[in-house]
Order: structure tokens, then C-alpha cells, then sequence
């Protein structure tokens, strides 16, 4: 995430979460398995539904979470990135936990380890759940699974949203390499709930004998720690995911199966898409996904270091869209749009982005 803070974020455990670098120089578990250790292994205190996939975590996860509410239960929800701010992170029993408290009492032990800022935030969150006295965690993995910070708690249940090629220089370039790294959290779990039975043998060599492998949903995922079926119908609404917000729709879709997917599930056309798209994660298809939803463009950038220069994805989109713009500030992008139409505008292509616009409202 851009490390800017909103009036709302700010305190110092806040700040100081915001400057740690959020890449490892090495992936590993080493470091969070010291931290966590050091704070009593918070995580050891209540049992834990982990949720991997390429796309729609977050939205799982706080469904989940929502699904056990519910039913009576007092869940926790660890979610990334944010849009809204930090404290989207960190849920207990269906509200934002306090944050700056949060990460105040893990910061001595994480700045002892050498902690990262994901390792930080969760150890954060595994923390605050123990402080808490939840009746269970449903903790997002934020990259792969096998080397990601989260892979420390042991969960019963596993949800596997969907696989697609992302992040292929850490991965692996083939979506069977990225299926096994994702699902090497299932090392403790009893149930693995898989969009379909294509990975359904792998699920059953990274899992412990005799866990039950299943295809679903946070639905099911849900029900499977719970022990029966419900009937509960829940919303879990998150900031920047399919969000309507006036004539505006905002949505992270960050990849080529993140674009696809929102072509899929609304009707068109929009007047104009505000995209930004991180270099690693641009395949053209996504333009063309866009391209399709509305026939003008305003190219721009997020404030995250790996985003493509507005006037190189305006270059790459032009084959595809009837008219581009480059505009490379969010917030003047966000005002053009508004300012040339009174139609339907589509902000998409990087939670980055949508998170530098929720923070600071558009240049007048």
C-alpha cells in the first residue's frame, strides 16, 4: 500500500506500521515464528478457517466471518490490502478493531525481530484476536501461502477462491505450481473447500490423511466449521470491491482474472474507466476486458512504486479504446471523468489506486 495516511490513520504504531517495506528481502517463516513466540503465540489460541486464492479473499474471508456472526459465534477477520484505511485490516465480532492499538503492542517484539510491515500487521492481528477472546480467526494469506506470513496458524479449514497467474516470479509460471504454494497451508486441515475437483488430488497430498476435500464457497467453508448447514443470508461489503458509490463503480480488479470476472458480472457500457494497473500484473487482455465495459479511457497511476507510467498504459490501450487520456495524478484522473460525463464512470485496475482516491478527496 502507498504509505500516504488519512487523518484517520494517523498515531505513531500507525506511522510506524506504514513505513516498514512491505517485501522481504528473503520469503520465509522465520521471522514471524520468532515474533509470534515472543508474544506468547497468540495464535495458538483459538482455532483458525484460512483463505488463499488468487482472487476474492478479502470477500470471502469477511463472508465468512459474517456467517459465523450469524450463528452466535464471535469471529476475527484479517484482510489486505485496505482501501478504506489500516483499520479495514483487523475485524473482531463484525466492527474495526482499534488499529493504533493493535500494532502499539506488537511493535518492541516486531522491531526486535526485524520484522516486515505484513509480518507486523500480522502478528497485529493474530494478537489483538487472543486479546479479544474470539472464537475464530479467518485469516487472508496475502501472497502464494506456503512462505506467506499467515502460514502460521493451523487451520482446520482451508478455502481455495480460485487460481490464475499472478505474482508468477514468486509462485511459479504454471497454475498447478501456484495451486501447490497456495495450498500448502492445508498442513493442519481437516476440511479444503475448493472451487472445483481440478486441484482436488493436490489438495489431498498437502493435506493430512483423511481430511475431507469438498468444492464451494465461503458458504461452505463456513459450514464446515460449523459442523451443519445454515440458511443465513449475510453481506459482506468491502471498500473498492464492486462498489457502488453513485454513478460511480469502484472495483480492485487487478489481473487479467480480476477483469474478466468484472466483465462477467456487470452490464455496460460505462461513459469512461479511471484505470491504473501495476506493471507486474498487466496482461493486455485486461485492457481489452475494459476496453469491452466502455469506449474511453483516463490513463493514470497509483502511488505504488510498481505501477505502469500513465503515458505507457495510455499507449498500450489505444488500440483498444475509441479514446485515451493520460492523466497521471488520481485525484485530477478521478475529477476529469467527472467533469467530462454525467454518465456511469469505472475505476478500476489496482486497489492502489482506489485506495490513494478514498483517502483525499478529488483536486476541485
Amino acid at each position: 500500500m502507498s504509505s500516504k495516511l488519512s487523518a484517520a490513520d494517523a498515531g505513531p504504531a500507525t506511522g510506524w506500521v506504514a513505513s516498514l517495506s512491505p517485501w522481504p528481502e528473503e520469503f520465509g517463516l522465520g521471522r514471524i515464528r520468532a515474533l509470534l513466540a515472543r508474544l506468547g503465540n497468540p495464535e495458538r489460541r483459538y482455532p483458525s478457517i484460512h483463505v488463499v486464492g488468487t482472487n476474492g479473499k478479502s470477500t470471502a474471508t469477511r463472508t465468512i466471518a459474517a456467517l459465523l456472526r450469524a450463528e452466535g459465534r464471535r469471529p476475527g477477520a484479517y484482510t489486505s490490502p485496505h482501501v478504506s484505511g489500516w483499520a479495514e485490516r483487523i475485524w473482531v465480532d463484525g466492527a474495526e478493531a482499534s488499529f493504533e492499538r493493535a500494532v502499539a503492542r506488537v511493535k518492541p517484539e516486531a522491531v526486535a525481530v526485524g520484522a516486515t510491515q505484513f509480518e507486523a500487521l500480522t502478528a497485529a492481528a493474530l494478537t489483538e484476536f487472543a486479546e479479544c477472546e474470539i472464537d475464530v480467526a479467518v485469516v487472508e494469506a496475502g501472497l502464494g501461502g506456503r512462505l506467506d506470513a499467515t502460514n502460521v496458524v493451523d487451520a482446520s479449514i482451508v478455502l481455495l477462491t480460485n487460481v490464475s497467474l499472478d505474482h508468477t516470479e514468486v509462485l511459479g509460471d504454471t497454475p498447478e505450481q501456484i495451486a501447490c504454494e497456495k495450498l500448502a497451508v492445508a498442513h493442519a486441515a481437516r476440511v479444503v473447500v475448493l472451487p472445483d475437483n481440478r486441484y482436488a488430488d493436490l489438495a489431498r497430498k498437502l493435506s493430512p490423511k483423511g481430511a475431507e476435500i469438498t468444492t464451494g464457497g465461503a458458504r461452505e467453508a463456513a459450514e464446515a466449521w460449523l459442523g451443519r448447514s445454515t440458511d443465513r443470508e449475510v453481506t459482506a461489503a468491502l471498500p473498492g470491491r464492486l462498489e457502488r458509490r453513485g454513478r460511480e463503480l469502484w472495483d480492485g480488479a487487478h489481473n487479467p482474472a480480476g477483469t474478466a470476472w468484472l466483465r462477467g458480472q456487470v452490464t455496460g457500457p460505462f461513459d469512461v474507466v479511471v484505470a491504473s494497473i501495476l506493471s507486474d500484473h498487466y496482461e493486455e487482455r485486461m485492457l481489452v476486458d475494459l476496453a469491452a465495459l466502455a469506449p474511453r479511457l483516463i490513463a493514470t497511476q497509483s502511488g505504488n512504486p510498481r505501477a505502469l507510467p500513465a503515458d505507457v498504459l495510455a499507449d498500450r490501450a489505444r488500440p483498444h479504446f475509441a479514446s485515451v487520456q493520460v492523466e497521471p495524478d488520481p485525484y485530477r484522473a478521478l475529477d476529469r471523468a467527472r467533469e467530462s460525463t454525467e454518465g456511469t464512470i469505472l475505476l478500476t485496475g489496482s486497489l492502489y489506486l482506489l485506495a490513494d482516491l478514498f483517502r483525499q478527496p478529488p483536486t476541485q
